[in-house]
């Protein structure tokens, strides 16, 4: 934006944060559905796994979180203890939410698979379509700007919840790191952290992808001013370029980087650095 111009937009206010603003309103009932829910999970007897778990795990973490994390299933020491992401993959995962500087009690974790899978093995057909209601109302409640799915079952499932084409094996891994914006649904798939304990060599790659927890955990600090809000408000601007860079990865918004360097950008500039000409003449 042209910092020569006088303007409305008030670009320069320092320590603003509108992210807190009524635009997310929290929900007071939240918990108590989720304690309904929990309850259900709990003594669920929808499938054979209830013969063999000690425990079926609810979702667990803030239930006004932004981010909501997705995992295939419960491990051997959380279906011990009752409690998600304790074993090794919770260390892993607790040291890739450090780096991002993301806490456990921003975000909302959960199971594709309630109950502890025999010997680790993989989810069956069966078992994903008996469990996946509960997944689906738990999205349903806490209502997410971003669904993060860890590795290829919640992916998967995913896509298929909001049918969508499934990559083939070889192309499936070009999904992590990610930012799909889907029938209104921000989703962002990443390499489940077990990868890590298989293959220490991903570790870059899933810390990299997981750093953007710390991006997506609050909207661009501009989002409530920037033109593109003006613009998507008179019906001008398809409603993703606002929910990928202002509500999503605004770190690679052109318009973010030149505000940030206070370099002249024009108004009608999209947030990937292309100019719209038609905006220009509105």
């Amino acid at each position: 934006m042209d910092q020569t111009q006088t303007t409305s937009y008030p670009y320069r206010i320092k320590n603003s944060k509108p992210w807190q603003s009524k635009e997310y309103p929290k929900e007071m009932d939240k918990k108590q559905q989720l304690n309904q829910l929990k309850k259900q999970i709990q003594t669920c007897q929808r499938c054979r796994l209830a013969d063999t778990r000690s425990h079926a795990l609810p979702g667990e973490g803030n239930p006004n979180a932004r981010l909501f994390l997705i995992a295939q299933a419960p491990g051997e020491v959380e279906d011990e203890k009752g409690t998600m992401f304790l074993g090794p993959s919770g260390k892993v995962l607790d040291n890739l939410l450090t780096i991002a500087d993301v806490s456990r009690d921003q975000i909302y974790m959960t199971n594709l698979i309630k109950c502890h899978l025999p010997k680790n093995r993989k989810p069956k057909a069966e078992e994903i379509e008996t469990c996946r209601h509960y997944l689906d109302r738990e999205i349903d409640i806490i209502k997410p700007a971003l669904l993060i799915p860890m590795g290829h079952y919640a992916t998967r499932y995913l896509l298929q919840k909001y049918n969508q084409k499934i990559p083939s094996k070889h192309e499936f891994y070009k999904l992590y790191g990610t930012l799909l914006y889907i029938k209104k649904q921000k989703i962002y798939p990443v390499q489940h952290p077990a990868a890590i304990l298989h293959d220490e060599s991903l570790q870059p790659i899933l810390e990299q992808n997981y750093q953007k927890l710390s991006v997506f955990s609050h909207p661009c600090k501009w989002a409530l001013v920037c033109p593109m809000k003006y613009y998507y408000e008179q019906g001008l601007l398809d409603k993703k370029w606002r929910e990928l860079y202002c509500y999503g990865d605004w770190e690679t918004c052109i318009r973010y980087q030149k505000e940030e360097k206070n370099e002249y950008h024009e108004d009608w500039m999209l947030p990937d650095g292309s100019l719209d000409q038609q905006l220009k003449n509105k």
